[in-house]
């Protein structure tokens, strides 16, 4: 398996199970007084200048479509201060990907990427050539695209708060006034409604932020419209289940999210005092090494058992079959998503059929949760997209596309 193969192949393993969200604290955090957040850190870090012809190779190289360009790009990582899950002062990193065109007022889309758990597969270290296709694919087709790294990851201090929506929305908000910023520099203002959009644990950062921006957490910002890919919305009701059951997602993927999810759930809400007490040896002693961010997905793969049993003690297996206490609250924060709220902008979910990771159950429970609110939101079937052997990336790219046609077509 070649380097690009293992990444992708690391991205499906985990990529379905970022659905914590906090709708009230995440609003709470982004209306916080902190007059350093979304100001740049650092110089911007030219990443390249590609013309149209080179972006539809760039794209190629990635396995998306070229049909959408129309213009050359210019990328750039962007360093900016933000907050962390508890609210102190940090920095986070991005991607930022300008169309080469006279638009002094292009039109912003917001992209919240898939899970990564290696810091430089983060969309802006340019490691990967999957996570930042989805901007360069919005870019080249006109907008100013936008795609955060999240906390943690690319040039981020300290560990991912995995699965934390409200740090991916703070994350997320920063990274657009940071993009403002960076955009009154090159001579261009972004238009105010932003149109977001994400893929598996960023649907869930695309409904958080979405929501953050129609409640007001921007004096600039407003929400535009809102088309989240492929997302895990249900975790307790339907991921959760599926993983346990081993059917529908492959065991192996369902240790390797499992892994992630307790170590990440842990450093934030203390679910055990030691790994022992959740994993198996020889396991224990190697998790938090492995989603610490600095151990490259082949490496994490191989280290990890194929199944369940293998990896979790009794009371490992317990605590997600009978969940209690913190995780249990947790999980209810993650089940939140999609509930009480209507956004007053266009919005849809896109999902595929079939889908191996983000289990389609999510986005039925997802749409009517949404529908019990007054809200009833428009599911878009992606079809039969498989890419590298797996429908859930399959979805990112087909619905890339797609969404790329409907914001196109949606009034400025």
């Amino acid at each position: 398996m070649n380097r690009r193969a293992v990444a992708l192949a690391t991205a499906a393993c985990v990529a379905l199970a970022g659905t914590v969200a906090a709708p009230a604290s995440a609003i709470a955090r982004t209306r916080a007084k902190a007059d350093h957040r979304g100001t740049l850190a650092a110089a911007p870090v030219r990443l390249g200048v590609l013309s149209a012809d080179q972006t539809r190779a760039a794209l190629d190289e990635a396995g998306f479509a070229q049909a959408g360009v129309r213009y050359g790009v210019e990328l750039d990582r962007l360093v900016y201060r933000t907050v962390d899950a508890a609210g102190r002062a940090t920095t986070a990193s991005g991607l930022i990907v300008l169309p080469r065109n006279r638009d002094r007022s292009p039109r912003l889309v917001s992209f919240t990427h898939g899970t990564e758990s290696f810091k430089k597969d983060a969309p802006s270290m340019g490691e990967d050539t999957f996570s930042p296709a989805p901007a360069l694919t919005f870019g080249a087709a006109g907008f100013a695209a936008v795609a955060p790294d999240y906390l943690g990851l690319g040039e981020g201090p300290g560990t991912h708060p995995w699965m934390d929506v409200p740090s991916e929305t703070t994350a997320s908000l920063d990274m657009l006034r940071a993009a403002r910023a960076f955009m009154a520099g090159r001579g261009r203002t972004p238009q105010r409604r932003v149109l977001v959009t994400g893929f598996s644990q960023g649907a869930s950062a695309a409904l958080g932020l979405a929501r953050a921006l129609q409640d007001g957490a921007d004096p600039w910002y407003r929400l535009g419209a809102v088309a989240p890919i492929s997302g895990a919305y249900a975790f307790r009701d339907a991921e959760l289940p599926a993983v346990l059951a081993g059917r529908e997602i492959p065991p192996k993927l369902g240790v390797a999210y499992t892994t992630y999810l307790l170590v990440s759930w842990n450093r934030l809400h203390h679910l055990y005092d030691a790994p022992g007490e959740v994993f198996q040896a020889p396991y224990a002693d190697k998790v938090d090494r492995l989603f610490d961010g600095t151990t490259p997905g082949q490496e994490m793969l191989a280290a990890l058992p194929g199944s369940l049993d293998a990896l979790l003690t009794p009371r490992g297996l317990d605590l997600l079959r009978h969940p209690s206490g913190a995780f249990a609250q947790a999980l209810r924060v993650a089940d939140a998503t999609c509930t009480g709220w209507v956004p007053n902008a266009p919005a849809r979910l896109y999902y595929a059929t079939g889908d191996e990771q983000a289990v389609t159950a999510n986005t039925d429970r997802c749409r009517a949760a949404f529908r019990a609110s007054g809200a009833d939101l428009r599911t878009v079937e992606l079809g039969p997209i498989d890419y590298q052997g797996s429908r859930h990336l399959g979805s990112a790219v087909r619905g890339t596309v797609a969404i790329t046609d409907w914001f196109s077509r949606l009034p400025a």
